[in-house]
């Protein structure tokens, strides 16, 4: 980080005295302004996170990623997450289609519960059905269509949200708190909750990436650091099982194009109509470690991702159909961004065999994930 100094004179015993001080430069600037309101009259504001070539817009409404700004190899910037121009096109699709929640904090549980039930403590809960059979993100009335609270941070924004007892059907009150920070291209999520019952949490984010920031992400380069997945049933339930990725087109352990097996004659890609899978993260053990990269050699634009969490789900916008107008009134069409959500398993609270979910009164929540974002 450069430094410049600042001079300061002042005078003691009669003589004066230059005094230098050391201020930096490149400080993330954090500022904010008014978002619109909801339809009940709440206001919501948008935190603008600028960081000399890089800035990323967070919204309170959802915790969501609104833009996310970075230059090409030549110095040109773009927007790489999808999403909508302002507030009413987020609360209007604040669920959308199976496979939207653009840019949003997903939560109390990301990705699928199983016909929307589990069982915790001998206590059976139920929740809202929204994707068939199933829980998808919490329910209809998730963590993504609800104001957060919001107050700058060093480099970023702090969030914090109060889950009520019962609400979309989990047991416990549970205060989330999610800060964003932006540094030198990387934008860091760091996740926290408590809880005063027995319950469960898996929160993500889930933004939309196209790194070319237009047309369909086929030819970007994925690589993930992940030798198994976890296979899925009719209902894009895990099975319980933990497959081996060689020998199917699931391995990304070496960088391959996105579009390069992702209509091959597969079961698995049939079921999700495409990538819409978990796999199952090497090493880690719960430290910060690099879990994928994606890689558009048209713009070089890199993002590397890294987590503590066991899992991340790679999404290839398979049901985005073009009905959805984002940002500019175009249309959103199928694999036109990829998705990277880190994450505990889907479905765990129903798989013992899984790392647990479970959040008990007195412990603390705490994941941190970073998207890096680099050109080459």
């Amino acid at each position: 980080m450069s430094v410049q100094r600042v001079v300061r004179m002042i005078v003691i015993g009669g003589f004066w005295l230059t005094l230098f001080s050391m201020t930096a430069e490149g400080k993330t600037k954090v500022t904010n302004q008014p978002f619109g309101k909801m339809p009940d009259g709440t206001p919501v504001e948008i935190y603008t996170l600028s960081d000399g070539a890089y800035e990323a817009r967070i919204a309170t409404y959802g915790g969501i990623v609104v833009s996310l700004k970075a230059p090409d190899r030549s110095g040109k910037p773009a927007d790489v997450v999808l999403g909508f121009d302002d507030l009413d096109g987020y609360a209007a699709n604040s669920n959308g289609p199976s496979g939207a929640f653009f840019g949003a904090i997903i939560g109390r549980y990301a990705n699928r519960i199983a016909h929307g039930s589990f069982t915790l403590d001998g206590k059976k809960y139920s929740l809202p059905l929204n994707n068939g059979e199933n829980t998808l993100h919490g329910g209809p009335h998730g963590f993504n269509n609800v104001v957060w609270k919001a107050k700058p941070v060093a480099n970023g924004v702090e969030l914090t949200y109060l889950s009520k007892d019962g609400e979309a059907g989990f047991p416990g009150n549970l205060t989330a708190v999610v800060r964003y920070t932006l540094v030198r291209g990387d934008l860091r999520i760091e996740y926290s909750a408590t809880t005063d019952q027995d319950t469960v949490v898996n929160l993500t984010n889930h933004s939309y990436f196209n790194l070319a920031g237009q047309g369909d992400i086929l030819n970007h380069q994925l690589t993930l650091h992940a030798s198994r997945f976890t296979p899925v049933d009719a209902g894009l339930i895990p099975t319980g099982e933990l497959k081996p990725v060689a020998s199917t087109p699931f391995d990304f352990r070496k960088a391959a194009a996105v579009g390069a097996r992702i209509n091959a004659d597969d079961e698995q890609l049939h079921r999700g109509r495409g990538y819409d899978h978990n796999w199952v993260l090497d090493g880690g053990d719960g430290k910060l470690s690099e879990a994928a990269e994606v890689y558009d050699p048209g713009s070089g634009r890199v993002l590397k991702v890294l987590t503590d969490q066991p899992g991340i789900q790679f999404y290839t916008g398979n049901f985005l159909d073009g009905s959805i107008k984002g940002k500019g009134g175009k249309a959103d069409e199928v694999h036109s961004a990829l998705c990277l959500e880190t994450q505990h398993f889907p479905d765990s609270p129903n798989h013992p065999d899984f790392p647990t979910t479970e959040l008990k009164p007195g412990k603390h929540y705490h994941t941190v994930t970073v998207y890096s974002l680099s050109v080459r």
